[in-house]
């Protein structure tokens, strides 16, 4: 096997493969030694030999395999790039002549060629002398021991040149070594050179003292000494002098001719290689100067790019206009349908009117009037030619009478083009007008109040929430958030929630809706009167959360029609759908924004108030049952309050269970409320029920609210303790208020709060009544040691992570009654929206490209490839500027919008087809990246590896990093996130170079530097041969890769890649905002 030494070592190995070809080109050319060697004069005989070397070589081809399989991928095809003299045998000719054909006489045996390699092997990197032997010692030093001269054997003497053992007694006939062969110091036997090689006889030369071209010099005191061949092979940087320079080429090892015109040789080359067209190359160049392809690549990849971006952001400014032509158009024609049908009607008024005057003049045609009043009613009640192809609205759920729903869901099924989708909700909408303002409604929404008188159309799914003594108590802390809660949420109500600051308004909305994380509940909520879970009915449930959070790259428009379409029933035609989003547009007061994008904190866009407005529209286009809001109002001046409230108001009418926390209304909207829930501090109910009676109640217990001040303000500062009822004796204080509401009610009332319980009774009976139904429940806190409460905090968030994963993992029962989107639709939905996305952060995706573009020509200009590490210098800097670059740039897939996903998991939709959707859209930056890098790098170092070898390289790493960015991005805050984003790379990279033992060596194996810099060295590598393969071998053996193992690090690579996707996407389910 081939091993290195310590870095002041000689860094090479034992090439047994080396040795047995030598000894077969020896035993070739020493043919016939116990046959007349007059023979080897004859160039006839030159065929023979050759192919008898070409025998032998095949022979031992699986032996050649076994010994150097790590950095000889193909040993027949290596060994004829190195070895294969067959185009030009003078050199053995000429060395022939020069020794009467007795060439056998001083070729190296096995055993001599293995005591040179294997003494390179053990000597410093200064030395130039091997161990002493049979023929050069101390006491025995012939001149064929000097570099580059060797001698032969006795005149009756034969050597076997298969002996592996026994080194030769060589003391006779010495003299220069032969022209394409080399004699190392310390042998007196000769070498042949690999192809690559230039290998003349040395020339002396007077001022220097040394045999040019090589570095050895005459023995002092041997006059009659002269200069003679090469003296070494090795790897090029211990005997580069007899590699064949750059700019010329060797055909064979004794000719050198220098690089023609237009033509580049690189330093060991056997022939000229032609340059590519475009580049000029003068003569005697060792490169091609390619930067031009590589401009002319970057040039191509902008192009693409420009091409790509501005087409698609041409053809989606495109379709918003059309969108918003046939939106105007529809929505102009439904007007004027609207107009006509008024003018119809105020016509037939009219009509009816005259004959009713003139009924009582002629009586005798009664009759026939009423038949001509039945005629126009019955003429009014078909549609028009413009509506004929319009239905009434299909809501989520409803079930239209059997005789006609079938051919109405038929009608609407079969709309399709975007002018008869839009004709068919503005026409659906102007009659939904109508019909309100028949009922006496003036409000400019949908006509839902004739739909609830309606009788042949069932509503939403109804969801009434009922809870009993809640208490919600913070984990860890022993804290109350909630306590003993009970009341009722009805459906076709609003319901506020209002309360001071701390009296736990959202953590009330959070334990309905199911999102009490990190907290113990206790008590009961059941829904339509079934101890069920929410999570049953997450479907049919929209939750606004107190943050606006909505995508600020979106449009007002596409932020609700994503909603409408992953969380709407799969079935719903198109056109229901579209109606939906434009109700909701339309009583939210968003037509003007319509078309605008949302914004964000870095590019301004819609007010804060349209923003709040879009936030709640993305539950109600998806058609809620129950609908939590959690301060929907805060923001919002009167007048958008009120529309908000309007909006709601509406959707309670169609059956929907609206609460929401609310922060002191203005009185107008505080009359718009159905119900009131009041919390005070501690999380205690004091008031639920109508809003009308509140006023009732309290000024029943001596609170009144006094003239011109607003009820909501009054009681939530008499909560604050802001102000106090007048009088000191029978004056109500806030702390009673949960205690006299729970006897107001017969509720069950604490054990620590008995004694204020029977001061504020007024008879024994009320007493006994109450004491009988206080809980037993001991709320005694003792006070816990600094352990107690570091062991309380570890078990409520491991608890806490319990609860994630049983929420993500362990799926409820669905009995919403509705289908919504598969996973593959759900994917395509997401692609639209997430390719709209990245299209319009088109300047941060070219400034990713830009510094790319830069990291690749600064680091192709400093880092050149070196021959002797085969670049693996500028590869190690390559892997640190792209991992850290290529993960910054991931970590936007999934840190800017993680609250928004969280939001859009938690209402039902599918975090696998967002995930997969952001990674297919990623992959398109996965191979522009590498392309823009190496435009650059490539073109400035030119290795000898081609560039598709490098893209794939670099493809796959892009792929491996990309997979860690979104870890990062998922696990980590971003600011952490990038940090550890710069640092990962260059401590990884670190690990993977430095020298392979024991732990370091283990753990390099789980960083993908390590695997993509083997990955970039071994496609270098592979291109070495010849002179090079004992550098080859060499570079391979020290940083321990094998030449077979590309595959398998691309295959290690990609595997990271996945494997920490997956990681990223168990960490979508689990992780989420605390």
């Amino acid at each position: 096997m081939l091993r290195f030494v310590s870095s002041d070592k000689l860094k090479f190995f034992d090439l047994k493969t080396i040795i047995l070809f030598s000894f077969l080109v020896a035993s070739s050319l020493s043919w016939g030694q116990c046959q007349d060697t007059s023979v080897l004069d004859n160039p006839v005989m030159i065929p023979f030999l050759t192919q008898m070397v070409a025998n032998l070589t095949n022979d031992l081809g699986q032996e050649i395999s076994n010994r150097s399989s790590f950095c000889v991928e193909d040993p027949s095809d290596d060994w004829n790039r190195a070895f294969n003299f067959s185009s030009n045998m003078d050199f053995l000719i000429d060395c022939m002549q020069k020794n009467n054909g007795d060439i056998g006489q001083k070729l190296c045996t096995v055993a001599e060629v293995k005591f040179y390699f294997n003494y390179l092997m053990e000597v410093s990197l200064s030395s130039n002398y091997l161990k002493p032997n049979r023929n050069c010692n101390l006491t025995t030093w012939v001149p064929g021991c000097e570099p580059g001269w060797a001698c032969g054997l006795g005149a009756n003497e034969a050597v076997d040149i298969r002996e592996a053992n026994i080194i030769p007694e060589r003391t006779q006939s010495c003299g220069t070594c032969c022209q394409g062969f080399f004699c190392p110091r310390g042998l007196t036997c000769m070498i042949p050179c690999p192809l690559g090689s230039y290998c003349p006889l040395a020339t002396l030369n007077t001022a220097t003292g040394l045999c040019e071209p090589y570095t050895y010099q005459l023995p002092p005191g041997q006059t009659n000494h002269t200069c003679g061949g090469a003296n070494m092979w090795a790897d090029v940087g211990r005997s580069h002098d007899i590699f064949c320079p750059s700019g010329s080429y060797c055909p064979t090892t004794v000719q050198s001719h220098p690089c023609g015109s237009g033509r580049f040789c690189r330093m060991g080359s056997t022939s000229e290689k032609p340059c590519y067209k475009l580049v000029s190359c003068d003569a005697n160049s060792s490169t091609q100067n390619i930067k031009t392809y590589g401009i002319l690549l970057i040039v191509v990849v902008i192009t693409m790019l420009f091409i790509i971006y501005s087409c698609s952001d041409q053809l989606i400014s495109i379709q918003t206009r059309r969108q918003a032509k046939s939106r105007e158009v529809a929505a102009k024609r439904a007007r004027e349908t609207a107009r006509a049908r008024q003018r119809w009607n105020a016509a037939k008024d009219a009509a009816k009117r005259h004959i009713i005057e003139i009924s009582g003049s002629f009586s005798h045609r009664h009759n026939s009037v009423d038949s001509e009043e039945s005629s126009i009613l019955k003429q009014e009640s078909r549609p028009s030619v413009d509506d004929s192809a319009l239905s009434p609205i299909h809501q989520a759920g409803s079930v239209p009478r059997q005789s006609t729903g079938n051919k109405k869901e038929q009608i609407v099924k079969d709309i399709h083009s975007r002018s008869q989708i839009f004709k068919y909700a503005y026409s659906q909408l102007e009659m939904e007008k109508e019909r309100a303002l028949e009922n006496g409604n003036s409000i400019n929404i949908s006509g839902v109040i004739s739909m609830a008188t309606n009788p042949g159309v069932i509503k939403r799914p109804l969801i009434e929430v009922s809870f009993k003594d809640l208490t919600l108590i913070l984990k860890g802390k022993n804290k109350h958030l909630l306590r003993c809660i009970t009341g009722t949420l009805k459906p076709g109500r609003i319901t506020a929630v209002m309360g001071p600051s701390g009296a736990g308004k959202t953590s009330f909305l959070s334990a309905l809706a199911g999102k009490a994380m990190g907290c113990s509940m206790t008590g009961v909520i059941m829904i339509n009167g079934k101890k069920e879970s929410i999570h049953s009915y997450k479907k049919i449930t929209g939750f606004v959360p107190q943050d606006d959070i909505v995508h600020g790259n979106l449009t007002v428009g596409e932020n609700l029609w994503f909603s409408a379409t992953c969380r709407l029933a799969a079935n719903m035609p198109k056109a229901e759908k579209v109606l939906i989003v434009e109700r909701v547009v339309q009583s939210l007061g968003l037509q003007s924004v319509r078309d605008s994008l949302v914004g964000t904190v870095e590019k301004r866009g819609i007010s804060g108030g349209q923003r709040k407005r879009v936030n709640v529209g993305l539950e109600m286009v998806m058609e809620p049952s129950l609908l939590i809001l959690d301060e929907p109002t805060s923001g919002l001046d009167s007048s958008s309050s009120q529309l908000l409230m309007r909006a709601l108001r509406h959707e309670a009418l169609e059956g929907v269970n609206i609460c929401m926390v609310v922060h002191q209304p203005s009185y107008a909207l505080f009359q718009m409320f159905n119900d009131l829930i009041l919390l005070a501090r501690g999380g205690f109910i004091v008031y639920h029920g109508p809003v009308k009676n509140v006023e009732e109640y309290f000024s029943g217990i001596g609170i009144n609210v006094p003239d011109r001040v607003n009820p909501p303000d009054h009681f939530i500062d008499f909560l604050e303790g802001i102000i106090m009822t007048p009088g000191t004796s029978t004056g109500v204080i806030h702390s009673e208020l949960p205690i006299r509401w729970m006897i107001h009610n017969g509720f069950a009332v604490p054990p620590d709060m008995r004694a204020d319980a029977r001061a504020l009774l007024s008879n024994e009976t009320a007493l006994a009544a109450t004491a009988a139904g206080i809980s037993a429940v001991n709320m005694g806190t003792a006070e816990q040691s600094f352990a107690g409460d570091l062991w309380q905090d570890v078990r409520s968030t491991m608890e806490r992570q319990r609860d994630k994963l049983r929420l993500n993992f362990f799926k409820s029962e669905d009995l919403s009654n509705r289908t919504t989107p598969n996973l593959l639709a759900q994917y395509r939905y997401f692609l639209g929206r997430i390719g709209k996305q990245r299209l319009r952060d088109a300047k941060a995706q070219a400034v990713d490209f830009l510094i790319l573009l830069l990291a690749g020509a600064s680091l192709g200009t400093l880092a050149k490839a070196s021959d002797e590490s085969f670049g693996a210098t500028g590869y190690t800097y390559t892997i640190i500027a792209v991992s850290l670059l290529c993960k910054v740039a991931a970590l936007r897939s999934f840190s800017l919008d993680k609250l928004q996903h969280w939001r859009e998991s938690a209402s039902g939709m599918s975090t696998l087809a967002y995930f997969l959707a952001k990674d297919t859209i990623d992959h398109f930056n996965t191979v522009i990246k590498p392309m823009v890098y190496l435009a650059m790098f490539y073109f400035f170092t030119t290795p000898r590896s081609t560039f598709l070898d490098n893209y794939i390289v670099l493809l796959c790493l892009v792929y491996c990093v990309t997979g860690i960015g979104y870890v990062l991005a998922i696990f980590f805050e971003a600011s952490a996130a990038q940090l550890w984003s710069v640092l990962l790379p260059v401590i990884m990279t670190l690990v993977a170079t430095r020298p392979k033992t024991g732990f370091v060596k283990m753990l390099s194996n789980f960083c993908y530097p390590k695997w993509a810099l083997e990955a970039f060295v071994i496609a270098n590598a592979k291109k070495y041969y010849g002179v090079w393969l004992i550098t080859r071998c060499g570079a391979l053996m020290k940083s321990n890769y094998d030449i077979r193992d590309f595959n398998t690090c691309i295959m290690v690579i990609i595997f990271t890649g996945i494997i920490s996707r997956i990681i990223a996407y168990f960490g979508l389910l689990i992780f989420q905002k605390k």
